[in-house]
């Protein structure tokens, strides 16, 4: 009685090596299938970048920052990028000013993970945000909400209240 089944080395670290005797092919399959359920189980890591000069306007730096902060506080992390053209090249140190700047300006939501350093014409630098920040950020926007729902509630009942009062004193 054949039965098409394979001698299959399962755990061939032990001691001694752990063998089956099943079949090979869904051995495959299942294995394949445990590593794609795990890599699916996996936290993807975003990161996002935002491209800065090292003469930027005041108000097109506070925009920026804005968008950084925006991407710590949504869990993501950010690699912010200081071009630099021409003359601009033989100046690094402002890059390096304008850089170490938004980091002090955004340290309540990230810390620096990857320090600036000038590869070619750019100089970069990689922000993350704090642990948990995402999660803060979830139960900010579910106070604020259960707070606005709360002001929203009192003033129905209130009308309400007024109500039969008026009509108690006004019988027709």
């Amino acid at each position: 009685m054949e039965a098409d089944l394979d001698l299959v080395e399962v755990a061939p670290d032990a001691r001694p090596p752990v063998c089956k005797i099943m079949d090979y092919g869904k051995f495959k399959y299942e294995t394949a299938q445990k590593a794609r359920e795990s890599r699916k189980n996996q936290v993807q890591t975003v990161i996002k970048e935002q491209k800065l000069r090292p003469k930027i306007d005041d108000h097109d730096y506070a925009t920026k920052r804005g968008h950084v902060m925006r991407f710590l506080e949504a869990g993501s992390k950010v690699k912010v990028t200081i071009m630099f053209r021409g003359r601009e090249q033989s100046r690094p140190e402002l890059g390096f000013r304008l850089l170490q700047r938004l980091a002090a300006d955004v340290a309540d939501l990230g810390f620096v993970e990857t320090s600036a350093k000038q590869d070619g014409r750019n100089m970069t630098m990689v922000l993350a945000p704090h642990k948990g920040a995402k999660t803060r950020a979830k139960a900010q926007q579910t106070v604020s909400a259960q707070s606005n729902a709360a002001q929203q509630r009192p003033a129905a009942p209130e009308t309400a209240a007024a109500a039969p009062e008026a009509q108690a004193a006004n019988p027709q």
